[in-house]
């Protein structure tokens, strides 16, 4: 600031009017200064050798108050011949200096209000008591969708049991009207759904995150978290979709290859949804480790021509069965890579096994219910079953699975950036069941004449898609469309996981589906989606899906 002043004297010394002269060694002393500044002349000899001194202070001071005017001293003349060695002052009216003084306190006052707002921020001055500081480490985010849903049945369609029904009611014949066995395969629905989900994330820590999300839904269907309209202006069921521990240092140089999760968390693996349904969560610990070609630290620095290797590894817990070793378990793992091109491409694969535990069903003793623990809490339809149940009671059933299922999946998806910004991606996705054996089965389910009914194995699933658009459609205007082909044989996965919607969730289906997305503006998009499917080996059963969705994310 002082700088600012010296420069603002500096310029009016150009504009100066009057001056004082002093001289150095004079012949005699009569050197004399005036100062007609405040309007009255006043003099004083200066010394041979003695400066002048005319301080910033005194230009900005407040003009001196009126004073009687006292009578000027003439100069006395300077006799000698010798050079003269002078500093030219320059005269500065009194509006002038105001001037001055009204543009610095203005520049000041600026200055001063910006430093204090800087600091106040960084000090967070009076916000402690308002807004505590775990307000910042802690973000809430969402979405809301409204789905409108047509399902249309072919007319030659047989009779289906709905054995999870079956099972809830303790047999085929324990129904109040026989029509409540079976699914429906011949009345067309149409149905006003919606899903809410908001989510909480917490940061603990630099390197340790808490997730936990609140959804729409039912806690006896983990494949689905759509609420359905129509249900006499009841209340909406709020569940815990996620709740889950997260330990992740990307953000620093320690441990940059290494995540893990525990809880309810999201899905760990690289995947579609022919194994495992888009809804679905797992309970249970995970952990993915990562190791870049170029040496693991330079995580933190994609770029192109990366190759990038990642192994995950989890178990979760299906079901717990009180006083039994039995409890039922799903353990995973898969080795997996990413390539990354100088188009900015990527492909990304992997090579996973599912090993489900103690998942068979197994046989009661006559009159006995000791491993009905056996028979699976949830599933939707197409594995092969039997009856565990053994009694004199015809009215009691209970269906179980009869394969065991170890699955080896492999998945991978193609993103082509070459038409930037529209990308093609193409994803493919392969999965057997190598843990389906016909002669472990004749001999689970027992009494069963493997000669004249032979069990052969439907273990094979695979899916191909293709879309074509923009990456991410949260902007107004950008769009994407997709088109894929599924077929998924009866034993392929659990039924109970796989996806809800294609031939209303299930194995033992193939068809088509053909979708597309919309931006209406940002963040809101519109998407379409029909889906075509038939059974491949059971009887006929022809379902035709045509799905709307309004998405809104925040």
């Amino acid at each position: 600031m002082r700088t600012l002043l010296v420069e603002c004297f500096v310029v009016l010394s150009m504009l100066g009017v009057a001056s004082i002269v002093y001289a150095e060694d004079a012949p005699n002393k009569g050197a004399t200064a005036t100062d007609t500044s405040g309007g009255a002349e006043t003099s004083a000899p200066l010394a041979p050798g003695e400066t002048l001194t005319i301080t910033v202070d005194s230009i900005l001071a407040e003009p001196p108050r009126a004073r009687a005017p006292t009578p000027a001293v003439n100069a006395l003349p300077i006799s000698a011949p010798e050079e003269i060695k002078g500093v030219r002052v320059p005269y500065i009216p009194e509006i002038v200096k105001q001037e001055i003084r009204n543009q610095i306190r203005a520049e000041l006052r600026q200055d001063v209000v910006q430093d204090v707002l800087t600091q106040a921020k960084e000090e967070r001055w009076g916000v402690p008591g308002v807004l505590p500081e775990w307000i910042d480490r802690i973000k809430i985010k969402g979405d809301l969708r409204l789905r409108a849903q047509v399902e249309a049945y072919d007319s030659d369609n047989f009779p289906y049991y709905d054995f999870l029904a079956v099972n809830r009611a303790g047999g085929f014949l324990k129904f109040q009207g026989a029509q409540t066995a079976f699914l429906n395969t011949t009345e067309e629905r149409e149905r006003l759904r919606e899903r809410i989900r908001i989510a909480v994330d917490a940061k603990v820590t630099t390197e340790v995150k808490a997730m936990v999300r609140l959804s729409t839904g039912s806690s006896t269907d983990p494949v689905s978290t759509n609420q359905t309209l129509g249900n006499t202006a009841n209340r909406y069921a709020v569940l815990f979709d996620q709740a889950y521990l997260q330990f992740d240092d990307m953000n620093t140089d320690r441990y940059p290859y290494l995540t893990l999760w525990g809880g309810r968390i999201a899905n760990p693996w690289l995947s579609t949804d022919l194994v495992w349904d888009t809804d679905l969560a797992f309970e249970g610990i995970a952990a993915t480790y990562r190791y870049n070609l170029r040496g693991s630290e330079s995580l933190m620095e994609m770029n192109e021509r990366d190759r990038t290797l990642f192994v995950t590894a989890g178990a979760f817990p299906i079901q717990e069965v009180a006083l039994s070793p039995q409890d039922k378990w799903l353990y995973g793992a898969q080795l997996g890579a990413e390539f990354i091109f100088t188009s900015q491409s990527t492909l990304t694969f992997g090579l996973a096994y599912y090993d489900f535990v103690h998942i068979t069903g197994k046989f009661n003793a006559v009159e006995s219910y000791t491993y009905d623990y056996t028979a699976p809490d949830f599933m939707q339809k197409g594995n092969t079953l039997f009856d565990i149940r053994s009694s004199f009671d015809s009215t009691l059933n209970r269906l179980a699975l009869a394969s065991d299922y170890n699955l080896v999946n492999f998945t991978f998806v193609y993103d082509i950036a070459r038409f930037a910004p529209h990308h093609v991606v193409v994803t493919g996705d392969y999965v057997k069941n190598i843990g389906y054996k016909r002669a472990d089965i004749v001999k689970r389910i027992g009494g069963y004449d493997y000669a004249t009914n032979p069990i052969d194995a439907r273990t094979v699933g695979y899916q191909l898609q293709l879309a074509v658009g923009w990456p991410l459609v949260l902007e107004r205007g950008k769009w994407r469309t997709s088109l894929a082909y599924k077929y998924l044989q009866r034993d392929a996965v659990l039924d109970a996981f796989t996806d809800s919607d294609f031939h209303l969730g299930g194995t033992d289906a193939k068809g088509w589906i053909v979708g597309g997305e919309y931006a209406l503006t940002d963040n809101t998009w519109l998407s379409v989606r029909y889906l075509t499917a038939d059974a491949i080996d059971g009887p006929p059963l022809g379902i035709d899906i045509f799905q709307m969705d309004l998405n809104a994310k925040f």
